[in-house]
């Protein structure tokens, strides 16, 4: 049958079983739009308050899900205010779709009225990107652009369609869409029989769990591995969820802001079995000094992230569920109980602390975990807040803790927020922010309460840029520059403009009681928590050292 461009678009993505696109209209993607109007009773549309929040939503949506995201804008502006959503999609390998908008083919190259050439500017932060001139190409394009942003390591992908291309017709033909396979081309017997004569032969074995885990869905096969390995566990921000933070064997976070049980048990460990993380510089410190007792094992997908940042001794490349699947078949039981119990000594003596006397981001924390169960999707914005809420509330399952890794996208949290509650409407979805990063991207409430989507958004306001005003204490001699955000900006009559209901707590004894009737409500709530200025993400590695110089506020005092 013969269909238009935009015809073709709605067709292709419910080819694809897309059910919820994220968006703002504009001029030269009106044509999608009006034919989106047509199947609203089939795929729904969510229009955000700005087209980063639509990225971000679209990438909330990815990660909650395990499904590709979908955000549409138009030219010009509309396509760059995407670029900050899916550069923080491509660092932290997110699969999701950016469609666009173009002038005509015949006004391209010309600075038309909202040209920008979208497909050049995201060719370094996209996995690929195209530019669709030519009518005929465009189903197979966007197929392509679906295969690609979620086989082997996931990332964003953008098809650019010139407004010409939108309104010509051509025929069209309905694919179902291929089984994306899962990578194994390049698992060898080599690499295999190396890893585990290495994990039988280690007496002091640790195991680095990051976000590919997650991704590739290993949650039951790395429990598995964990308990034949018989090894204790920590993991990057983006590996939460993905072994049991609950478990025994689980140490906390690695880092920067890692717990010492898990810094120093890296420094001290023979074996350092690294499964999906790319060794971020927030993770290893100084890179000399990182695991220097060790052997390594690198488990990831993509080839390019092996030997990249810290040396190995061996590698296994392929898909992280199918990796350990084959392990686990070949590894016999091993027994570390002597070096199980050190570490678990190291957890004794060095818990995570902070000032229970008064309000504070991890006992609000902690407080949530009471009273969800754990039975959440945490959402996070970027900065002291986002520590906190990787270390004080625990996750058990992956795609529960959703935040900006890689790239440290302030902002990004209430648009992902959003995202997530759409693609789990079942799940109680609540983001942590400080109030600096409320302030970016804030207007995005208004998307909440336009479609009555109930989120929670907790605010831990400290009046200043508490992460980097931490810095400049530790280490800019108290030279508070630009991070005091002591005005007048009421944060709950904001809400309420908004159509929001909010709250504002200001001691312990009424956090409770506020979470309890927030979840209960079922309609987006805010709720501030005036804490101290001068609270701080406890241990800390200072930039450049070695993550075994791990240091806490007793430590400074001493």
């Amino acid at each position: 049958m013969e269909l238009t461009g935009s015809q073709i678009v709605i067709e292709c993505l419910k080819e694809q079983g897309v059910d919820t696109v994220f968006g703002y209209p504009g001029g030269t993607i009106l044509n999608i739009y009006d034919e989106l109007y047509k199947h609203s009773n089939e795929i729904r549309h969510i229009l955000t308050s700005h087209e980063q929040g639509a990225a971000h939503a679209a990438d909330g949506y990815a990660r909650a899900t395990g499904k590709v995201g979908v955000c549409f804008a138009t030219s010009g502006p509309g396509s760059t205010n995407l670029v900050t959503g899916i550069a923080t999609a491509y660092m932290d390998s997110v699969p999701m779709v950016a469609i666009t908008a173009n002038v005509a083919v015949n006004l391209l190259g010309r600075d038309t009225f909202q040209e920008v050439d979208i497909a050049g500017i995201t060719m370094p932060i996209t996995k690929h990107n195209f530019i669709v001139k030519d009518i005929t190409k465009l189903a197979d394009t966007i197929r392509k652009a679906f295969k690609i942003a979620k086989s082997g390591r996931p990332g964003p992908v953008l098809v650019d369609i010139t407004k010409d291309v939108t309104a010509a017709k051509t025929s069209y033909k309905k694919v179902t869409p291929e089984v994306i396979q899962r990578k194994t081309d390049e698992i060898t017997e080599e690499d295999i029989k190396q890893a585990i004569e290495m994990i039988e032969r280690s007496k002091k074995p640790f195991i680095f769990v990051g976000g590919g885990a997650v991704i590739s869905e290993a949650h039951d096969e790395l429990k598995e591995f964990v308990d034949k390995v018989d090894a204790p566990v920590t993991d990057t921000l983006m590996g939460k969820g993905a072994f049991d933070g609950t478990d025994e064997r689980y140490t906390g976070m690695l880092g920067m802001h890692g717990t010492k049980a898990s810094n120093l048990g890296v420094t001290e460990c023979d074996l350092l079995i690294t499964i999906g993380a790319r060794f971020s510089d927030r993770v290893t410190g100084n890179v000399k000094k990182f695991a220097k007792n060790a052997k390594i094992i690198q488990i990831d997908v993509d080839p390019a992230e092996i030997n990249k940042n810290i040396i190995t001794r061996c590698s296994v490349v392929g898909d992280i569920k199918e990796v350990l699947r084959l392990l686990n078949q070949r590894l016999g039981q091993q027994n570390h109980k002597e070096w199980l119990e050190h570490i678990h000594d190291l957890k004794q003596k060095f818990p995570l602390k902070y000032n229970k006397e008064v309000l504070t981001g991890p006992f609000v924390l902690e407080k949530l975990y009471e009273v969800t169960g754990g039975d959440a999707i945490i959402t996070t914005e970027v900065g002291q807040h986002q520590m906190w809420a990787a270390q004080f509330f625990k996750y058990n399952l992956p795609r529960t803790f959703i935040t900006s890794g890689g790239l440290g996208t302030m902002g990004y949290g209430l648009g992902a927020c959003i995202g997530a509650k759409v693609g789990m409407p079942d799940k109680t979805v609540i983001n942590i922010a400080g109030d600096g990063c409320f302030r970016m991207n804030m207007n995005e409430i208004a998307t909440a309460t336009r479609y009555n989507i109930p989120i929670i958004e907790i605010i831990f306001n400290n009046h200043v840029l508490g992460m980097v005003r931490q810095w400049q204490t530790l280490f800019y001699e108290q030279r508070y520059s630009y991070t005091n955000l002591n005005d007048k900006v009421d944060f709950v009559k904001l809400a309420e403009a908004m159509g929001a209901k909010a709250y504002r707590i200001t001691k312990k004894e009424e956090v409770e009681s506020v979470l309890k009737e927030a979840i209960a409500l079922k309609e987006p709530v805010v709720i501030e928590c005036i804490i101290d200025s001068d609270d701080k993400v406890w241990p800390m590695v200072a930039p450049g050292a070695a993550i075994e110089e791990v240091f806490t506020e007793e430590d400074i005092k001493k």
